[in-house]
């Protein structure tokens, strides 16, 4: 038997607005959308795919994280070819920039939702 990641999945109080967003970001297709759930996937292939599921309890993360605070646990790293040119590009789909930036060639953003994810130059 052979296993592989078939999917990252993200809780949201609304699956279909979060899906939309990284839709437009990503460049990705739609498979399955319900209220409850949605699921996208790179254009002409079934895997990895990212999905969305109800939490309607949902807390962002903080960041950077400090004693006692709601850790990241995982964040989403999206290589792109000019950081600023994407950047704001994010920021227009909804996206914001984080006050902390670990690294010059990286930008942390949040998504809509409070989702954390990097935007990174190939090599950093």
């Amino acid at each position: 038997m052979t296993t592989m990641l078939a999917a990252f999945v993200l809780g949201t109080p609304d699956p279909p607005a979060l899906a939309d967003f990284y839709r437009a970001l990503l460049g990705w297709e739609e498979a399955d959308r319900d209220p409850d759930w949605v699921r996208l996937r790179p254009v002409g292939s079934e895997r990895p795919s990212l999905s969305f599921q109800l939490e309607e309890n949902h807390r962002p993360p903080e960041w950077p994280s400090g004693p006692g605070g709601r850790q990241m646990q995982a964040h989403l790293d999206i290589q792109v070819d000019d950081l600023a040119t994407e950047t704001e590009r994010a920021c227009a789909l909804g996206a914001t920039v984080e006050k902390h930036q670990p690294q010059e060639d990286v930008r942390v953003l949040r998504d809509p939702h409070g989702h954390l994810f990097c935007l990174f130059l190939p090599g950093a």
